[in-house]
């Protein structure tokens, strides 16, 4: 597993990462693009963390916060 935990990731182009079972406790991933990336197993990635990124298009996810993602988005 590969520890983030406290990492600045602010603003950081992480396309196509593989970020599977990663440790990202407190990393800051505040405007960071995730396009493509796998996220899937991902230890303690928040809807806080996922809310401040720029983009996670097309991003491999687990449901549990893709879900809280969702319930809490505003359509205009």
């Amino acid at each position: 597993m590969v520890d983030f935990e406290w990492v600045n990731l602010r603003k950081a182009n992480l396309k196509w990462t593989n970020l599977r079972e990663a440790n990202l406790k407190w990393a800051d991933l505040t405007k960071a693009s995730l396009i493509e990336a796998n996220l899937k197993e991902a230890h303690y990635l928040t809807f806080d963390q996922l809310s401040k990124m720029k983009t996670f298009h097309d991003a491999k996810l687990n449901k549990k916060p893709l879900n809280s993602l969702k319930k809490n988005m505003v359509v205009f």
